[in-house]
């Protein structure tokens, strides 16, 4: 097999996975709070047997070898990074709806388990706890907050809850160190990736805005351009692909046929 062919195939390989990304930033172009997916990528050095032929002795060897020693660089995908910029805010009006304007999260609890979101569009269920669109309860000071049936609610940039002007407590903020070893777990949820040295901070430059809702950072023009771009590409490694299969067609049938 020629070493086209595997180039084309790593090549097409990584304009699948980049399609899939763009392709799923598309579908939540209008999910609250949502932040799209990029893919990056690096050279990959691949070097030739006589690369390493270094000789002192030059008397030894009078003429370069042929090809001359070189280093071929080949892109391949190496990470797949979430983009945490800010999203712009759309006002709704509702006293339970919250937008983040900041580096940080709303904490939640699932099962045994703390999660975070930055969607701040809330409900209140049947008992009255504050809950996520998924029926999660939102962590106010180390646990859920319970609101009677009519009350007025207001929370100030600092996250203080106060019910029907009676403070109730603020909600559980956090950020961290690192956002690139924050990873997504599906439902607009986040945590920190397993094995990472990840610490949890309080945030510095976050504040609340009540009655609005943070929309997703989502530019449909450049995923377009992105997605028509990375359908070329693919189209292109498939081509050399064919090509070379081409190629080693003919070694075997014609120029290796033995001739009498």
């Amino acid at each position: 097999m020629q070493d086209s062919t595997l180039s084309a195939l790593f090549g097409a390989l990584s304009n699948e996975m980049r399609m899939s990304s763009i392709a799923n930033n598309l579908a939540n172009v209008n999910t609250t709070a949502y932040k799209k997916d990029e893919m990056a990528f690096h050279d990959t050095f691949t070097r030739f047997s006589h690369d390493y032929l270094v000789d002192s002795k030059t008397f030894i060897r009078g003429k370069d070898l042929f090809p001359k020693a070189n280093i071929m660089a080949k892109p391949r995908l190496s990470a797949q990074q979430t983009d945490f910029t800010q999203g712009s805010l759309q006002k709704t009006g509702n006293q339970l709806d919250f937008a983040l304007t900041g580096e940080g999260f709303f904490k939640v609890q699932t099962g045994g388990d703390v999660l975070y979101t930055r969607s701040g569009s809330f409900l209140v269920d049947s008992s009255g706890t504050m809950m996520t669109q998924d029926g999660n309860p939102v962590l106010v000071d180390g646990g859920p907050i319970v609101i009677p049936p009519g009350a007025k609610v207001t929370v100030d940039p600092g996250g203080t809850i106060s019910v029907n002007g009676e403070p109730s407590g603020t909600f559980d903020l956090a950020t961290f160190d690192d956002l690139a070893m924050v990873e997504k777990v599906g439902s607009n949820y986040y945590r920190p990736k397993e094995g990472g040295n990840v610490g949890e901070l309080a945030p510095t430059d976050l504040s609340v805005q009540q009655g609005f809702v943070e929309k997703g950072n989502v530019d449909v023009v450049s995923e377009m351009v992105a997605m028509i771009e990375t359908q070329r590409a693919y189209t292109m490694y498939s081509k050399m692909i064919q090509t070379a299969d081409e190629i080693d067609k003919k070694l075997v049938t014609q120029v290796g046929r033995a001739t009498i």
